[in-house]
C-alpha cells in the first residue's frame, strides 16, 4: 500500500510542477522582469512538495493514518490549485496549437477561456472540499414485495454506509449532524453496510460516544467492510493486528451495535418474522473475500430475507445465483464522490455503481455512504442516509 501511495506521489508532483512549467516559460517569463515575482510563482508549489514529501517518506511506516488530517488538507489545496492551474494549461495549449496551425485563430479567446475554466474549476473544488463532503442528504425509498409478512407492511429501515470516521477528527460536527438526521427519522431499525473506519480501529474510540446514541426500534445492524480490516495499515506483527480487530468488536459492542459476521439476527412481529442477514467482506482481489453467505442465512430460508454485503458486486456473483433473498443493501463504491448529470466514474468499474437496481422482485441498493477515501471531496455523489420503507404488494 504505501509502496502504490508513494507512485501516486510522483505523479502528484508531476501534476504541480508541469502547469507551473507552463505557465512561466509560456507568460512570466516574457511578461515579468522582476525575479522576486518569478520566484512567487514556485512558492506554494514548493511548500506543496514539501510537505508531500515530508508527510510521505519521513513519517513513519503509516504516513495516511498518522498524518489524516495534514493530508486531507494538503489533497484540497492540491485540489484547488493544481487542478486549476492543469485545466488552464490544457485550455492555453489548445488556443497555441490552433493558433499555429492556423494564423488567422487568435490566442487571446482561448487565454480568457483558459483563466474561466481554471477559476470554474478552483470554485467545484472549493465547493466540494468545504461543503460538499458535510451536504447530507436524505433519500426516501419505497419498496414493495409480494411475499412480505403482513406485520412487517411500513416498516421503516434506515441504510448507512462508509462513515470513514478517521476522516473526521477536525470536523466532528458532521458525525453529530448524522445521528440527529437519522433519529429524527425515527426508523424501525438502521443497517450499517461497512467501512466505519479508514486504517485502524482507534480512529473509532472519539466518536463512540456519538453513534452510540443511534436509536431504532429493533437496534442498530452492522458488517465489517474491506477498511474495517485494517489492510491499508503496516502492523508490527500478527498480535497487533488481532488486537485491532478486537479493538472494532469492542467499540462497536460498547455502541450497542450488533455486528454480523457472517450470521444473521431475526425480527418478530407476533407470529411474523424477517431475518436480517450479514455477511464479512465478499469482494474479488485485491479486497478481502471473507463472506461465507450459506452460513450467514442457515436457518432463514423460508422467511423474508435482508442481506447486508458491502461490495455490490456479491449480488451478482452469488446473491442472485444461489439464494432467494428479496433485498440486498450495500455500499463501498461511494459513487466515486463525484457524479455529474447522472455519470459516477465508478459506473466504468462496477455494473450496479450506484443507487436502486432489480431483477424481478429482488432489490440491490448501492449507498454512496457518508465519509471519503483520499482527497476530501464530493460534488453530485453528496453524502446520504436512505430511508426504506417496505410495503406489501397486493
Amino acid at each position: 500500500m504505501q509502496s502504490f501511495m508513494q507512485k501516486i506521489a510522483i505523479f502528484f508532483v508531476l501534476l504541480i510542477l508541469i502547469p507551473d512549467a507552463y505557465i512561466y516559460f509560456g507568460y512570466l517569463k516574457k511578461r515579468v522582469s522582476n525575479k522576486l515575482l518569478r520566484f512567487l510563482h514556485w512558492l506554494p508549489s514548493i511548500l506543496m512538495i514539501a510537505l508531500f514529501v515530508k508527510l510521505m517518506y519521513l513519517s513513519g511506516p503509516n504516513p495516511l493514518a498518522d498524518g489524516s488530517d495534514a493530508f486531507a488538507w494538503l489533497g484540497v489545496i492540491i485540489l484547488l490549485i493544481g487542478a486549476a492551474k492543469t485545466l488552464f494549461m490544457f485550455g492555453a495549449w489548445i488556443g497555441d496549437l490552433l493558433h499555429k496551425l492556423w494564423r488567422k485563430i487568435p490566442h487571446r479567446p482561448f487565454t480568457i477561456a483558459a483563466i474561466l475554466l481554471g477559476l470554474g474549476t478552483f470554485c467545484f473544488a472549493l465547493y466540494g472540499s468545504v461543503w460538499g463532503v458535510a451536504r447530507l442528504e436524505t433519500k426516501e425509498l419505497t419498496l414493495s414485495f409480494s411475499d412480505l409478512p403482513e406485520a412487517f407492511d411500513g416498516y421503516k429501515i434506515l441504510q448507512v454506509s462508509d462513515i470513514h470516521v478517521g476522516s473526521y477528527n477536525s470536523r466532528p460536527g458532521i458525525v453529530q449532524h448524522l445521528v440527529q438526521r437519522i433519529n429524527g427519522l425515527h426508523p424501525d431499525a438502521i443497517m450499517f453496510t461497512g467501512d466505519l473506519v479508514n486504517q485502524r480501529s482507534e480512529e473509532l474510540r472519539a466518536f463512540v460516544p456519538e453513534l452510540g446514541k443511534l436509536q431504532a426500534k429493533d437496534g442498530v445492524f452492522s458488517i465489517l467492510g474491506n477498511h474495517d480490516y485494517g489492510g491499508y495499515y503496516t502492523w508490527k506483527d500478527s498480535l497487533e493486528e488481532k488486537a485491532n480487530m478486537d479493538t472494532l468488536y469492542s467499540l462497536q459492542a460498547k455502541m450497542g451495535w450488533i455486528l454480523l459476521r457472517n450470521e444473521h439476527r431475526i425480527i418478530r412481529r407476533g407470529a411474523d418474522s424477517l431475518a436480517v442477514i450479514g455477511v464479512e467482506n465478499d469482494s474479488e482481489p485485491p479486497f478481502p473475500d471473507l463472506g461465507d453467505l450459506p452460513r450467514a442465512m442457515q436457518g432463514t430460508e423460508n422467511m423474508f430475507q435482508i442481506l447486508m454485503t458491502h461490495d455490490p458486486t456479491h449480488w451478482d456473483r452469488e446473491v442472485l445465483p444461489d439464494s432467494k433473498i428479496q433485498l440486498t443493501l450495500s455500499g463501498h463504491t461511494h459513487g466515486g464522490q463525484v457524479k455529474l448529470l447522472g455519470w459516477s466514474p465508478t459506473s466504468m468499474k462496477y455494473k450496479e455503481s450506484d443507487g436502486l437496481y432489480t431483477q424481478g422482485e429482488r432489490v440491490l441498493y448501492v449507498s454512496v455512504g457518508i465519509g471519503y477515501v483520499g482527497l476530501p471531496f464530493r460534488f453530485g455523489a453528496w453524502p446520504e442516509v436512505v430511508l426504506i420503507t417496505l410495503k406489501k404488494k397486493q
